[in-house]
Protein backbone atom coordinates (compact mmCIF):
# COMPACT_ATOMS: atom_id res chain seq x y z
CA UNK A 1 0.00 0.00 0.00
CA UNK A 2 1.36 3.55 -1.26
CA UNK A 3 2.78 5.46 2.10
CA UNK A 4 0.45 8.71 0.90
CA UNK A 5 -3.22 8.35 1.37
CA UNK A 6 -5.19 6.82 -2.03
CA UNK A 7 -8.64 8.02 -2.76
CA UNK A 8 -10.96 7.52 -5.13
CA UNK A 9 -13.73 9.29 -5.70
CA UNK A 10 -16.50 9.30 -8.02
CA UNK A 11 -19.68 11.18 -8.75
CA UNK A 12 -23.04 10.49 -10.98
CA UNK A 13 -25.48 13.04 -9.39
CA UNK A 14 -26.03 15.00 -13.00
CA UNK A 15 -25.13 13.75 -15.88
CA UNK A 16 -22.38 12.47 -15.87
CA UNK A 17 -20.19 9.52 -14.57
CA UNK A 18 -16.94 10.85 -13.12
CA UNK A 19 -14.55 9.72 -11.47
CA UNK A 20 -10.59 11.01 -10.05
CA UNK A 21 -8.10 9.63 -7.88
CA UNK A 22 -6.00 11.08 -5.71
CA UNK A 23 -2.79 10.21 -3.70
CA UNK A 24 -1.38 12.47 -1.16
CA UNK A 25 -2.48 15.93 -2.77
CA UNK A 26 -2.10 15.56 -6.21
CA UNK A 27 -4.95 14.16 -8.46
CA UNK A 28 -3.06 11.11 -10.37
CA UNK A 29 -6.03 10.95 -13.19
CA UNK A 30 -9.91 11.59 -13.64
CA UNK A 31 -12.11 10.06 -16.14
CA UNK A 32 -15.43 12.52 -17.22
CA UNK A 33 -18.07 10.86 -19.83
CA UNK A 34 -21.36 12.32 -20.10
CA UNK A 35 -24.42 10.67 -20.01
CA UNK A 36 -28.07 10.68 -19.17
CA UNK A 37 -28.66 6.80 -18.61
CA UNK A 38 -26.22 4.49 -17.78
CA UNK A 39 -24.32 5.19 -14.87
CA UNK A 40 -25.14 2.32 -13.07
CA UNK A 41 -23.78 -0.30 -16.15
CA UNK A 42 -21.04 1.97 -16.33
CA UNK A 43 -19.79 3.02 -12.86
CA UNK A 44 -17.42 0.45 -11.66
CA UNK A 45 -15.86 -0.42 -15.42
CA UNK A 46 -15.10 3.20 -15.37
CA UNK A 47 -13.29 3.54 -11.75
CA UNK A 48 -11.52 0.14 -12.57
CA UNK A 49 -10.24 2.23 -15.89
CA UNK A 50 -8.90 4.87 -13.30
CA UNK A 51 -7.48 2.46 -11.02
CA UNK A 52 -5.71 0.39 -13.66
CA UNK A 53 -4.57 4.28 -15.73
CA UNK A 54 -3.18 5.05 -12.55
CA UNK A 55 -1.08 1.74 -11.87
CA UNK A 56 -3.58 1.49 -8.65
CA UNK A 57 -5.61 -1.53 -7.39
CA UNK A 58 -8.49 -1.44 -5.37
CA UNK A 59 -6.47 -3.14 -2.65
CA UNK A 60 -4.16 0.20 -2.65
CA UNK A 61 -7.26 2.84 -1.75
CA UNK A 62 -7.08 4.35 1.97
CA UNK A 63 -10.55 5.73 1.49
CA UNK A 64 -13.59 6.45 -0.85
CA UNK A 65 -14.98 10.04 -2.11
CA UNK A 66 -18.53 10.16 -3.45
CA UNK A 67 -20.93 12.71 -4.46
CA UNK A 68 -23.75 12.83 -1.93
CA UNK A 69 -25.72 15.35 -3.96
CA UNK A 70 -28.06 17.23 -4.37
CA UNK A 71 -28.91 16.55 -8.12
CA UNK A 72 -30.70 13.26 -10.24
CA UNK A 73 -32.60 10.86 -7.49
CA UNK A 74 -31.53 7.93 -8.65
CA UNK A 75 -28.12 9.15 -9.83
CA UNK A 76 -27.42 9.48 -6.08
CA UNK A 77 -28.62 6.61 -5.24
CA UNK A 78 -26.36 4.55 -7.71
CA UNK A 79 -22.97 6.69 -6.03
CA UNK A 80 -24.01 6.26 -2.70
CA UNK A 81 -24.81 2.32 -2.44
CA UNK A 82 -21.67 1.75 -4.38
CA UNK A 83 -19.33 3.64 -2.26
CA UNK A 84 -20.90 2.24 0.64
CA UNK A 85 -21.12 -1.35 -0.69
CA UNK A 86 -17.17 -0.61 -1.68
CA UNK A 87 -15.96 0.86 1.04
CA UNK A 88 -17.58 -2.18 3.03
CA UNK A 89 -16.12 -4.98 0.93
CA UNK A 90 -12.83 -3.30 1.14
CA UNK A 91 -12.68 -2.40 4.61
CA UNK A 92 -12.11 1.60 4.16
CA UNK A 93 -13.55 4.78 4.94
CA UNK A 94 -16.72 6.22 2.12
CA UNK A 95 -16.41 9.65 2.47
CA UNK A 96 -19.93 11.52 1.56
CA UNK A 97 -19.14 15.11 0.08
CA UNK A 98 -21.98 17.41 -1.39
CA UNK A 99 -22.13 19.40 -4.46
CA UNK A 100 -22.31 22.78 -2.49
CA UNK A 101 -19.31 21.62 -0.63
CA UNK A 102 -17.31 20.67 -3.87
CA UNK A 103 -18.75 24.54 -5.09
CA UNK A 104 -17.39 26.02 -2.05
CA UNK A 105 -13.47 24.75 -2.13
CA UNK A 106 -12.85 26.47 -5.44
CA UNK A 107 -15.19 29.36 -5.07
CA UNK A 108 -15.82 30.81 -1.73
CA UNK A 109 -16.88 33.91 -2.90
CA UNK A 110 -20.18 32.59 -4.44
CA UNK A 111 -23.62 31.10 -3.68
CA UNK A 112 -23.11 27.39 -5.02
CA UNK A 113 -25.95 26.34 -7.29
CA UNK A 114 -26.70 23.16 -8.71
CA UNK A 115 -29.00 22.98 -11.71
CA UNK A 116 -32.70 21.71 -10.91
CA UNK A 117 -35.25 20.41 -13.24
CA UNK A 118 -38.17 23.37 -14.26
CA UNK A 119 -36.28 25.88 -14.09
CA UNK A 120 -34.89 25.73 -10.83
CA UNK A 121 -31.52 25.28 -8.64
CA UNK A 122 -30.62 23.73 -5.40
CA UNK A 123 -28.50 26.45 -3.25
CA UNK A 124 -27.33 26.36 0.44
CA UNK A 125 -26.42 29.55 2.00
CA UNK A 126 -25.49 30.25 5.44
CA UNK A 127 -29.32 31.53 6.51
CA UNK A 128 -31.21 28.74 4.47
CA UNK A 129 -29.35 25.99 4.49
CA UNK A 130 -29.61 23.43 1.27
CA UNK A 131 -33.12 24.25 -0.70
CA UNK A 132 -34.76 24.72 -4.08
CA UNK A 133 -35.79 27.96 -5.34
CA UNK A 134 -36.30 29.78 -8.89
CA UNK A 135 -33.14 30.53 -10.92
CA UNK A 136 -34.36 34.45 -10.47
CA UNK A 137 -34.82 33.80 -6.55
CA UNK A 138 -31.44 32.56 -6.10
CA UNK A 139 -30.30 35.31 -8.36
CA UNK A 140 -31.54 37.58 -6.29
CA UNK A 141 -28.99 36.19 -3.02
CA UNK A 142 -26.20 37.48 -4.84
CA UNK A 143 -23.96 35.74 -7.36
CA UNK A 144 -23.83 32.24 -8.11
CA UNK A 145 -21.21 29.26 -9.29
CA UNK A 146 -22.98 26.39 -10.60
CA UNK A 147 -21.13 22.74 -10.84
CA UNK A 148 -21.21 22.46 -14.69
CA UNK A 149 -17.74 21.11 -14.87
CA UNK A 150 -18.15 17.46 -13.70
CA UNK A 151 -13.83 17.01 -14.24
CA UNK A 152 -13.65 19.97 -11.19
CA UNK A 153 -16.67 18.39 -9.34
CA UNK A 154 -15.26 14.85 -8.71
CA UNK A 155 -11.34 16.69 -8.27
CA UNK A 156 -12.94 18.13 -5.36
CA UNK A 157 -14.67 15.38 -4.13
CA UNK A 158 -11.42 13.61 -3.72
CA UNK A 159 -9.41 16.49 -2.58
CA UNK A 160 -12.25 17.35 0.38
CA UNK A 161 -11.82 12.99 1.02
CA UNK A 162 -8.66 13.08 1.60
CA UNK A 163 -8.95 16.04 4.80
CA UNK A 164 -11.94 13.93 6.27
CA UNK A 165 -11.09 10.19 5.77
CA UNK A 166 -9.36 9.72 8.82
CA UNK A 167 -12.09 10.72 11.23
CA UNK A 168 -15.65 9.60 9.24
CA UNK A 169 -17.56 7.91 11.67
CA UNK A 170 -21.13 7.66 9.05
CA UNK A 171 -21.65 5.92 5.75
CA UNK A 172 -22.25 8.37 3.12
CA UNK A 173 -26.20 9.34 2.86
CA UNK A 174 -27.35 10.96 0.14
CA UNK A 175 -28.78 14.26 -0.30
CA UNK A 176 -31.86 15.03 -1.29
CA UNK A 177 -33.61 18.32 -0.84
CA UNK A 178 -37.03 17.87 -2.80
CA UNK A 179 -38.58 14.18 -3.10
CA UNK A 180 -38.48 11.85 -6.11
CA UNK A 181 -40.11 12.92 -9.41
CA UNK A 182 -41.38 9.37 -9.81
CA UNK A 183 -45.39 9.10 -9.99
CA UNK A 184 -47.13 7.07 -7.55
CA UNK A 185 -48.17 3.51 -9.68
CA UNK A 186 -51.63 3.27 -11.17
CA UNK A 187 -51.26 -0.54 -10.55
CA UNK A 188 -54.19 -2.06 -8.50
CA UNK A 189 -52.42 -3.48 -5.60
CA UNK A 190 -52.98 -7.27 -5.78
CA UNK A 191 -55.96 -8.58 -3.31
CA UNK A 192 -54.30 -10.50 -0.32
CA UNK A 193 -56.31 -13.79 0.58
CA UNK A 194 -56.75 -15.39 3.86
CA UNK A 195 -55.09 -18.75 4.40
Amino acid sequence: MPSEPVILAFDTSAAHCAAALLQGDHIVTSKVEAMTRGQAERLMPLLEEVLAEAGRTWGDLSAIGVGIGPGNFTGIRISVSAARGLALGLGVPAVGVSGFEALCADFQDRIPAIRAPREQVYISTPETGPTIQTLESAESLGPLVFNDDADQQVRAIARIATHRWRTVTEPPAPLYIRSADAAPSRDVPPALLDE
